[in-house]
């Protein structure tokens, strides 16, 4: 039996590949974990963390406008963004320091440093060297923001990466796309007061969402103020004479801004990685291909989280470090669950969502019951805000099982949660029927929708 230097070594460190290699040391075996950057991955530094600090920051402004409803007078309000940003670095270096204090109090050796595989069982160390071998390694190194090389000027753009650590906040952004980080940046600079404008090709943003939530969105975010161009696309991105970037838009003509933002979707971080010398597939994405395991094409390698292009969330990451955990060291071989997954887009209003969308079930099921509910929430009415909630149940007629649950509106997240197991432990729409009211909530609508606002009998619409 051949000798390695560890029992695991860890490539990436982010939520993933700290689980695991964490996990692994808690366990006794000999584990090194190797990041490039800074530990915590995309979610800690430059992710999910750092944003939804920026979410809380752009409320403020609505804060302080709906006070006046509630009898409150706000004096002058004024917003410092490098106050904002200092703030945010040094919450996240914290988080940091939590990851690595981890790892290191489970045993595992903290390496920074870039690592690339140079055959099976072999990593080079890039500041050193040096090569160590292990006797599985797990490659959680995440993804990147795709650059869209093809895009004339896009070294004039951002990404996501760049937006959190800007010098000064632009007056004017345009960001292109329409997923989630597109549509939750879009919120965070316009709260912040920077004129903003969405362009997406698509015909209506956030594409694989419920279509009664996305309009619901797309409304709330014009009623705002947000410019929303969809059925369009950036051609070209040049500079004037005053420095501002000019982008040329397929249908809309000419549109002068101070940041162009590129948010087109996630690549995964494998060039360069030695997969091929390790006998690693990969994809026509340059995903690496795993079974149900995470056991990669070649004997003792694994992956886990978005470099896999599974399921890019960093409590699938998380998830699959545990399964791998149990499979591989525990001798209870578990594969991660990907089905009925709870998310939350952080828009404003939020997105909460869990299960199959209408359109989705209809293409499915032979007839849906349709429970749909839209209202102003309770604080909306002394404020005199005019956004209001959307929460949509879909049902299966046959045995009244419930396929899907979607919300909008305020804390939409908070209650995806906890919807995810509700769906997740099978309930039936009988279930939620029994469920008393917590009163006076917004979430109380999930459980007194009684009657079907409509249904849906192979793929229409009916009564």
């Amino acid at each position: 039996m051949p000798a390695f230097d560890y029992d695991l070594f860890v490539i990436g460190g982010g939520s993933g590949g700290v689980r695991s290699g964490r996990l692994a040391a808690s366990l006794g075996k000999k584990v090194a974990i190797a990041e490039e950057f800074r530990y915590g991955g995309t979610c800690v530094i430059r992710g999910c963390v750092p944003k939804k600090l920026y979410v809380y920051a752009s409320q403020y402004s609505e804060h302080f406008e709906d006070a006046a409803g509630f009898g409150w007078t706000v004096g002058e309000s004024r917003f410092d963004w490098q106050k904002l940003v200092a703030a945010k670095e040094q919450e996240i270096t914290r988080l940091e320091g939590l990851y690595q204090k981890g790892l290191a109090n489970a045993g595992a050796e903290i390496l920074r440093t870039r690592a690339e595989l140079v055959g099976p069982n072999t990593v080079r160390l890039l500041d050193t060297g040096k090569t160590v071998t292990a006797e599985r390694i797990v490659i959680a190194v995440g993804g990147h923001p795709t650059p869209h090389d093809a895009l004339p000027g896009h070294e004039l753009c951002i990404s996501s990466n760049e937006a959190f650590d800007l010098a000064e906040l632009p007056k004017s952004i345009l960001i292109a796309g329409g997923g989630y980080i597109a549509v939750e940046f879009a919120n965070i600079f316009h709260g912040l007061g920077v004129e903003t404008t969405l362009i997406y090709r698509g015909k209506e943003i956030l594409s694989r969402f419920d279509q009664d939530l996305r309009r619901g969105l797309h409304t709330a975010m014009e009623e705002k103020g947000i410019r929303i161009l969809c059925e369009d696309i950036i051609q070209s991105v040049t500079t004037d004479a005053d420095g501002k970037r000019v982008a040329q838009t397929m249908k809309h003509g000419q549109i002068a801004v101070d940041q162009v933002m590129l948010a087109l979707g996630r690549v995964p971080n494998t060039k360069g990685l030695g997969l091929e010398s390790a006998g690693v597939n990969t994809d026509e994405r340059g995903a690496i291909v795993v079974d149900a395991f995470s056991r990669t094409s070649a004997p003792g390698i694994y992956a886990l989280g978005d470099v896999t292009d599974r399921v890019q969330l960093t409590p699938v990451a998380i998830h699959e470090a545990m399964c791998f955990i149990e499979t591989e060291y525990k001798n209870n071989p578990v594969s991660p669950d990907h089905d009925l997954i709870a998310t939350a887009v952080f828009s404003q209003p939020e997105i909460g969502t869990v299960g199959l969308s209408e359109e989705q079930a209809a293409r499915q099921f032979e007839e849906l019951e349709v429970y749909r509910a839209e209202f102003r929430p309770m604080k909306a009415t002394l404020s005199g805000r005019k956004e209001k909630m959307i929460m949509k149940l879909i049902v299966n007629a046959a045995d009244r099982k419930v396929l899907g649950a979607h919300i909008l509106g305020h804390d939409a997240g908070e209650m995806a949660q906890l919807l995810g197991i509700s769906l997740k432990a099978g309930c039936t729409k009988d279930d939620f029927d029994r469920t008393m009211a917590v009163h006076p909530t917004a979430s109380e609508e999930l459980v007194t929708m009684y009657a079907p606002s409509y249904r849906v009998r192979k793929g229409e619409r009916v009564g």
